[in-house]
């Protein structure tokens, strides 16, 4: 039977990691933001660049020149926003997983703890269904475990894969410009 102790324990675990996740969820939404900041500004930036420079062409020949010069750069930039903007929910996903995982070990080391405590006391007799009861709780962890291997190496292999597309296409867009 948990005590008043152990439950007032637990609830204060619990809005502790509430707090934390919150405060981790809002640092995230904070360099989101200050990412759309940098690239408004810097989009401005370039707007008031490429005009002036667009009111300064000549000829045709020196319009089409510019508009090649100007399509590389917003390649690259699209592809480098588009990279941290995945990096900044990556990390705060990461965040959000490695404290579930806490979790969950936590609960799980407590509810064994538990089966542990009652299976002591268990009456005569019943040996057969608290070792029943013991392996079917150690392939249920076993399973837990493995789904959450199998989540981080699918979370490891997109954040590879968009770190690849990231770089074909930042290849990708060079070469193009060299044509022209």
């Amino acid at each position: 039977m948990l005590t008043a102790e152990q439950i007032l324990a637990a609830q204060k675990a619990h809005i502790e990691t509430l707090f934390g996740l919150t405060q981790k969820a809002f640092e995230g939404v904070e360099r989101m933001v200050d990412l759309n900041l940098q690239a408004t500004r810097a989009t401005v930036n370039e707007a008031a660049s490429q005009t002036q420079a667009l009111l300064s062409v000549k000829d045709a020949q020196e319009l089409l020149e510019l508009q090649a010069t100007l399509m590389q750069p917003l390649a690259e930039k699209v592809s480098a926003y588009s990279r941290q903007l995945f990096e900044i929910a990556s990390d705060t996903g990461a965040e959000f997983t490695k404290a579930g995982e806490d979790q969950s070990a936590d609960a799980q080391h407590k509810f064994m703890a538990l089966f542990d405590n009652v299976a002591r006391n268990a009456p005569a007799g019943s040996e057969p269904l608290v070792t029943a009861m013991r392996s079917a709780m150690n392939a249920a962890s076993g399973a837990m475990d493995q789904v959450q291997k199998a989540v981080k190496q699918a979370t490891e292999m997109t954040q590879a894969n968009v770190h690849q597309l990231a770089q074909n296409a930042s290849g990708s867009a060079k070469p193009a410009s060299k044509k022209r």
